[in-house]
């Protein structure tokens, strides 16, 4: 059993729910991707998972299962313990971006992460949505000190995402997963309220603007103007997702199955769209809250990370 009055163990079975719910979700939205557009479009329209068994998780968890172990283990991120993580538990049928398979390839070969993480897509670096979804459950950890939290997201993101707008959008969702924690037994905040908490914590940067300007739609918007507005992740980019991932959340931050509905509507990266709402939802209200047919539906966590 666990022990509640242990600070470590308390803060280990809070990023737990918030990864629970992460690969929840990351698997719910993979089965959409499993299909063509046209029936992807029918069963979210009419609320209907296309399969009740096998729903495999995808990158998103694979890497969101290593800033697990490591906070676990270590109690905080180290770069270059992580970096190695990462390459070790790499697998290409996860379904990684092209990107990410050369940086893994990269590290595996032993260059180094941090000369590898900045030469990419011209020296710029990634600005992709890699960081931001495996986020969430270092937030739920790192929720009692956000200034750490945002520090350690710095670091879990800069690994593979050396642009500020990656970084942003890592930072961006481990606070938004803080917060969820800090807000537990509170009366549930608007979504304006939820974006408010957020902001100050978010570096200057696109992401940053488009969380704003998720805080600014109306109470009535829809998902396609959301989508028209914020992204919903087609671009693979933080910029894209990030925005309206937090728009989802903060509509639904007390339901996990409504979440989950509500944010693969929109389309686009629905995995890491649903495992960066999952694991923010699930921060929020607990494992108990995701629907139980659907964690057991899910692929099974491996033991390496637990």
């Amino acid at each position: 059993m666990s022990d509640m009055t242990d600070p470590a163990q308390i803060r280990i079975d809070r990023a737990r729910e918030s990864l629970e719910g992460l690969s929840v979700g990351d698997a719910f939205g993979e089965l959409f991707i499993r299909l063509d557009p046209q029936r992807a479009a029918s069963s979210i329209y009419y609320r209907q998972t296309p399969f009740m068994s096998n729903w495999a998780w995808t990158d998103d968890t694979n890497m969101a299962l290593s800033i697990y172990a490591e906070l676990r283990e270590h109690g905080e991120i180290d770069q270059d313990r992580l970096a190695r993580s990462f390459a070790e538990h790499f697998d290409p049928s996860r379904g990684y971006g092209a990107g990410a398979m050369r940086l893994m390839t990269s590290i595996r070969l032993r260059k180094p992460w941090r000369e590898a993480a900045r030469t990419m897509f011209g020296g710029q670096g990634s600005y992709g949505n890699g960081g931001a979804m495996r986020a969430a459950p270092l937030g739920a950890y790192f929720a009692d000190d956000l200034e750490r939290c945002v520090e350690q997201a710095r670091l879990a993101s800069e690994i593979t995402h050396a642009h500020p707008e990656g970084i942003a959008g890592g930072i961006a969702v481990a606070v938004a997963a803080a917060i969820a924690i800090r807000l537990r037994g509170e009366p549930t905040p608007d979504r304006r309220a939820f974006l408010d908490l957020i902001l100050p914590h978010v570096p200057e940067s696109i992401v940053r603007e488009q969380i704003h300007a998720a805080r600014e739609l109306a109470p009535d918007a829809t998902v396609p103007l959301a989508a028209s507005v914020l992204g919903n992740g087609s671009q693979i980019s933080a910029q894209d997702t990030v925005g309206y991932c937090l728009w989802c959340a903060g509509e639904q931050l007390a339901h996990y199955e409504e979440a989950m509905w509500l944010t693969a509507s929109a389309g686009g990266d629905v995995d890491t769209n649903c495992a960066i709402v999952g694991g923010i939802i699930a921060a929020y209200i607990g494992i108990e809250a995701i629907p139980q047919a659907w964690r057991q539906a899910r692929e099974p966590l491996p033991a390496w990370a637990l």
